[in-house]
């Protein structure tokens, strides 16, 4: 075997794996850490002691360095190395290596819960961060801590922050090793057209194949963009000429992922995902293009729902794409976007904790009898949010009892290699005896959709969304009729091998019947998977549906269903503006979802109130989680109003009252009281806090209230004086009297509703020989004063009334005068007589 940059620390690694329980790993991807470590750990781990497991995050990554390993030995997979992954297993009596996928690990570790047989365990490509391999070794920490400390485990990395790792592996030391890699050239080609990511990729190919040589890695962000690309570099020729092109992402048939990382004839061009960053390595590759992007499922703990969504990769993500250049030669990196872009990246890519759907996660722990997932070790601790989510859905599908502990059904769910919703479905096909169909429908649904959808499909012209369609097309492929046309025959194969590996784990076989054509079974089985996705047409829009669980969605493609006023949701992304999108569903009737879900019924009153109508309206209806199946309307008590009367008003920021002026000026006068005198307890009459307290100072005068000319007929000023006490009644009135008497005698009202400071609008000769500003609350408060001509127009505004007889009156005087003979204009005001007449005739 040729040197590789690991073997310089392997004699170190080995000495600290043997005096250590927890080791961690560092070595840059090309170090040969996958395949030469556990070859190198056989010398002390004796065979006694039991077997090294060693997690790989992919089935490709698993099975290409369990094949290499045996390769290194001159054996096949199954004698010292073996595999194990989904529906798939090479291992015997000898086996002293076995490389599994993660649910291989977590499923070992439930049903063994002491790992017999077990020596170490290490865990590849760590820096990955998926949920099950932080719950990997979660699992594993927990275990050797409670009864195998026997146990070693080693963590391998790339590019993580290894601090943090070694302090939850209880201060792990830590080994790294320098990485294989040449100079890798770095050429940016930032396109500013709008032209879609297919069509610029293919271009990019074609310009480098001209440019370069040796094998080309492209990585684009899915399956999608994929297939578009080697669409149109086939419609270029270019499958024609020396160059082949090759697919590769997880759902691609398991050979054509082999072939893909396979050495061939003459060049290769390799269409891969982010699959193809660590973990495998395809030999001959020195061209990488990187588009930039990669696809992530994300959860939204709200919604209930998953989105894939195309976002841009990290910075460490890139790295690593431009290092599969530089694995066996100086290469090139062409980058699909600008330097700018490549360093406003983030720095690594959020951990699949943080983002995902935890429901798997939280049935492993109940079945490992954990209800808090804080009683184990994580690098990042599971949301609160999505945890809360994932254990209601646990419940609604019986997997979990009112206390969070796992149920019979539950520990029957968790054996099975499946997502817990189809886990169910699968359960339920067994108690109704209609295996080969649940077989079926599992496989459908947890694989790529068998239809294909072109990227030119306009509005309307999408895929079928009946499950019933799909059923139907599996039939005839596995039957004489063959492929169909309109199907992607690579997942067709896809679901055909799963659904027969199904069969085979539920000891049954589609020979056996099983009602395949039986709507009604299906809708069975899909409410026992999906409960909370039972969905009802809203009245009048025919692709509008509200889902059980409160959510409202639409169909992706409009017309694609809605024959039924009732359908079972099964794929619903998030969508755009709280609104899911309905990909597939699958119709069923009324009778069918009582005879399933009818148990699950409540019967409930609902009093609320009716913004068209302007009323309180009660009905009586039987839900199934947010969806009415029948109502009857009732006449509501008061005690049943008034709850809906306060948020009817609480909504409509009391614009259902009469808010007059004799009210505002109230409230206002209260206000300004409670400001003066802070500590005499004046209630806070704020239109904030009368939102905030309707239900104590209003709700006595809502009773008997039902409609909207109800609520305007109330006497607010009156309600609102019941709030104070007789003391501060009394007071009120001399705090912040409504008139008051100037000089000449006339009652002027005071207006409180101006502004903070009350406003006196008052003829200016109404005033002759006052020489301070009238105040209240006790001369805490000087007034405004709106002095007024004889024709009631300001003539100024002023809070120094001294000062204007003093100064500005003579300025008023001369201008006014003239345009009022008949009204005195003394030259001293402060000696003339106040009053609000004109001279008398002489």
């Amino acid at each position: 075997m040729k040197p590789l940059p690991i073997d310089q620390i392997l004699p170190r690694l080995l000495t600290t794996v043997a005096e250590n329980p927890n080791v961690l790993l560092h070595a840059p991807p090309g170090a040969g850490k996958t395949t030469r470590v556990p070859l190198a750990l056989l010398e002390i781990i004796p065979p006694q002691a039991g077997r090294i497991v060693m997690l790989e995050p992919r089935r490709l990554a698993a099975v290409s360095a369990a094949r290499w390993m045996a390769a290194c030995l001159g054996e096949e997979p199954g004698g010292t190395v073996g595999y194990s992954i989904r529906f798939d297993s090479r291992v015997s009596p000898k086996t002293r290596i076995e490389v599994v996928t993660e649910g291989i690990l977590t499923r070992r570790i439930q049903g063994d819960p002491l790992l017999e047989g077990v020596a170490m365990v290490i865990l590849d490509e760590f820096h990955e961060r998926s949920i099950q391999a932080d719950l990997g070794l979660a699992l594993c920490l927990d275990l050797q801590s409670q009864v195998r400390d026997d146990l070693k485990i080693l963590v391998m990395s790339a590019t993580l922050e290894c601090r943090a790792l070694g302090r939850l592996m209880g201060d792990a030391p830590l080994i790294s090793s320098q990485g294989r890699s040449f100079p890798v050239r770095e050429i940016y080609l930032e396109d500013h057209s709008r032209d879609r990511l297919a069509p610029r990729m293919a271009a990019a190919i074609r310009r480098v194949l001209a440019e370069t040589e040796g094998d080309i890695l492209a990585f684009l962000p899915g399956a999608g963009e994929i297939r578009s690309c080697a669409s149109l570099l086939d419609q270029s020729g270019l499958e024609g000429s020396a160059v082949t092109v090759h697919p590769l992402y997880g759902d691609l048939p398991f050979a054509r992922q082999q072939a893909a990382i396979q050495p061939g004839r003459g060049r290769r061009v390799v269409l891969a995902t982010s699959i193809a960053e660590t973990s495998l390595t395809i030999e001959g590759v020195r061209v990488v293009i990187d588009s930039g992007l990669s696809r992530r499922q994300r959860h939204d703990p709200a919604s209930g729902m998953n989105r894939l969504v195309t976002v841009r990769e990290s910075r460490a993500s890139a790295i690593q794409r431009a290092g599969r250049a530089g694995r066996v030669s100086e290469g090139i990196c062409y980058r699909l976007f600008s330097r700018h872009s490549f360093d406003a990246m983030t720095p690594h890519t959020p951990p699949e904790m943080l983002e995902s759907d935890l429901s798997p996660l939280v049935l492993e722990l109940a079945a490992w009898g954990v209800a808090d997932p804080a009683q184990l070790a994580w690098l990042d601790p599971p949301p609160a949010a999505s945890l809360a989510v994932a254990r209601q859905l646990l419940a609604h599908l019986g997997a979990l009892d009112s206390c969070g502990r796992i149920t019979p059904l539950g520990r029957s769910m968790a054996r099975l290699p499946l997502h817990p919703r189809l886990s169910r479905l699968l359960e339920r096909s067994r108690e109704l005896d209609l295996v080969p169909l649940g077989c079926a429908l599992a496989a459908l649904l947890s694989e790529r959709d068998i239809i294909r959808r072109s990227p030119r499909q306009g509005q309307g012209k999408g895929t079928p969304a009946d499950l019933h369609d799909r059923l139907e097309l599996l039939r005839r492929f596995r039957g004489s009729d063959g492929f169909a046309g309109d199907t992607d025959r690579g997942s067709l194969e896809n679901v055909e091998r799963v659904h027969r590996q199904l069969e085979r784990l539920m000891g049954r076989s589609s020979r056996e019947g099983g009602g395949w054509s039986d709507p009604d079974g299906i809708g069975r089985l899909l409410l026992a998977a999906y409960p909370d996705r039972m969905a009802m047409q809203r009245e009048g829009e025919g692709g509008r549906y509200l889902l059980a669980n409160g959510r409202g969605a639409r169909l992706a493609v409009p017309g694609m269903a809605g024959r039924s006023a009732l359908l079972v949701a099964v794929s619903v992304d998030g969508g755009e503006g709280g609104e899911g999108l309905i990909h597939l569903c699958q119709e069923i009737t009324e009778e069918l979802l009582l005879q399933e879900l009818g148990e699950r019924r409540e019967r409930r009153e609902r009093v609320l109130w009716d913004s068209r109508e302007g009323r309180v309206v009660a009905m009586r209806e039987e839900c199934l989680g947010a969806l009415v199946l029948a109502s009857s309307p009732f006449v509501a008590t008061p005690e049943q109003s008034l709850p809906a009367l306060v948020e009817a008003l609480r909504s409509s920021g009391m614009g259902l009252l009469d808010r007059n002026e004799r009210f505002l000026q109230l409230q206002a006068r209260m206000e300004l009281v409670r400001r003066q005198f802070p500590a005499d307890g004046w209630p806070d009459c704020s239109d904030g806090a009368l939102l905030d307290s309707l239900e104590e100072w209003l709700a006595p005068a809502l009773v008997g209230v039902r409609g909207a000319r109800q609520l305007g007929e109330l006497d607010l000023a009156a309600i609102l004086l019941n709030r104070l006490e007789y003391r501060q009644r009394a007071s009120l009135d001399e705090l912040a009297p409504t008139h008051l008497v100037v000089p000449s005698g006339s009652r002027i009202r005071l207006d409180y509703c101006q502004g903070e400071t009350p406003v006196l609008a008052v003829k200016l000769q109404e005033l002759f020989g006052l020489e301070r500003t009238p105040s209240i609350c006790r001369g805490r408060v000087e007034l405004l004063l709106h002095l007024l001509s004889p024709a009631g127009r300001p003539l100024q505004v002023t809070r120094d009334l001294k000062g204007f007889w003093d100064g500005s009156y003579h300025q008023v005087k001369k201008e006014m005068k003239g345009r009022y003979p008949k009204h005195p204009w003394p030259d001293d005001p402060w000696s003339a007589p106040p009053t609000r007449r004109a001279k008398p005739r002489t």
